[in-house]
């Protein structure tokens, strides 16, 4: 008599390992092998797990991966069911990224792996250059787009860019790839364009987005519009509408007071699709060393929204744009410094592309796991490979 201890929500590969439906692990399975049958000794299900239990583990190089799973050659052994005990070579790694993935099936299965769980209500867009994509004296460093989830942490799009210039092409492209209903749509000033912003409200979201002198008109626009009101004799003064909001923070030596003003008297005036308020943030540092201030500064900003005033208030505006930055503490900042992507030489086709979906899957997987600090989260992985390869065959609503 035969038994199936297989429960529903599982599945069973040809080594003998159970993932859940929904895991990562699946979409691994999925990714299509373009190598011959001769001389092919490990599965590319095999290699990209290795790949992604080393990252989470705290490597970061081919080299450093190769490494690491020769020296944890049993362990990989007994979680992936091998038959075998020799590891690959880090050339054979470098050609995963290079040669073997398809730059296309992969993005596409990861956003599908991505976009299934839960989803925030604000989505940040913005782009980075891989550093270690570039050649001296030739093309210039690959540039990748992201659209960024900054409640879930985790990057649900992202496109290839010729150079950072072209990231108001590629916006669009972006978002295509996600839904965007009933979801804010933010970006910095670069993304301010009347197509993209015509593109967000059409369907169905709402867009934040900063304001500088690459839109010159409206930019001047809202700086007048917030310039204080000097009544001449005789005349009294403008009636406005403006609303404002502040907030004090202090941490890591210093104190930041924040002040921010709507107004929706621009709604009808300036020649923008939706906009529904805008607003002028002030930011005001100041540097404390042994209870005295050592520095001070000071920033403006102008914005606009189509967001209205009765979902939005001036404190809700400005913790949207403050949330914002997670796309850089988050995401662009642990790629550059916590997985040394900059750092890590990938010149070859689209192997430094491959390599940023990489990372941004495993940060989505730290986050999964609920650990907020990416290091520290693979300094306790390294300790516990068995557990990281939990994270890749089991599904987010099972964690």
């Amino acid at each position: 008599m035969e038994y199936n201890t297989l429960q529903p929500w599982q599945e069973i590969n040809q080594n003998g390992v159970i993932y859940d439906h929904g895991s990562l692990f699946v979409y691994l399975e999925k990714m299509c092998d373009p190598r011959k049958a001769r001389g092919k000794r490990y599965h590319l299900t095999t290699l990209l797990v290795i790949i992604f239990l080393a990252k989470l583990c705290g490597q970061d190089t081919p080299v450093e991966i190769a490494d690491w799973a020769k020296n944890h050659a049993e362990v990989l052994v007994q979680v992936l069911k091998l038959k075998r005990s020799w590891m690959p070579h880090h050339n054979t790694l470098r050609r995963v990224f290079q040669n073997i993935l398809d730059e296309a099936e992969f993005d596409r299965l990861m956003q599908e792996y991505q976009q299934q769980a839960k989803q925030g209500e604000q989505l940040a867009i913005d782009g980075k250059t891989l550093r270690g994509t570039r050649i001296a004296d030739e093309e210039p460093a690959d540039h990748v787009l992201s659209v960024y989830d900054v409640q879930q942490q985790r990057v649900l799009a992202q496109a290839a860019v010729e150079r950072k210039e072209n990231e108001i092409v590629a916006a669009p492209r972006a978002l295509e790839q996600v839904a965007i209903a009933g979801k804010i749509i933010t970006g910095d000033a670069m993304h301010a364009q009347r197509a993209l912003s015509a593109q967000i409200v059409a369907r169905g979201g709402d867009y934040l987005w900063v304001v500088k002198e690459n839109q010159e008109r409206l930019y001047q626009d809202i700086e007048r519009l917030f310039t204080p009101d000097l009544p001449k004799p005789g005349f009294g003064k403008i009636t406005t509408d403006f609303l404002q909001a502040e907030t004090v923070n202090k941490g890591h030596g210093r104190i930041e007071k924040r002040r921010i003003q709507t107004s929706t008297m621009l709604n009808d005036y300036v020649d923008w699709p939706a906009v529904r308020q805008v607003y002028r943030l002030e930011r005001h540092f100041t540097w404390m060393r042994q209870g005295k201030v050592i520095k001070t500064s000071q920033e403006m900003e102008y914005g606009i929204t189509s967001l209205p005033r009765e979902k939005a208030s001036p404190k809700r505006v400005m913790q949207v744009r403050r949330k914002h930055w997670l796309i850089e503490t988050g995401l662009h900042y642990r790629r550059d410094v916590t997985f040394r992507e900059d750092a890590t030489r990938m010149t070859v086709g689209a192997a430094g592309r491959n390599l940023a979906t990489v990372h941004n899957l495993v940060l989505a997987l730290i986050k999964q796991a609920g650990f907020d600090n990416a290091a520290k989260a693979r300094r306790w992985f390294a300790g516990h490979i068995d557990q990281a390869f939990a994270l890749l065959i089991s599904n987010h609503s099972r964690l």
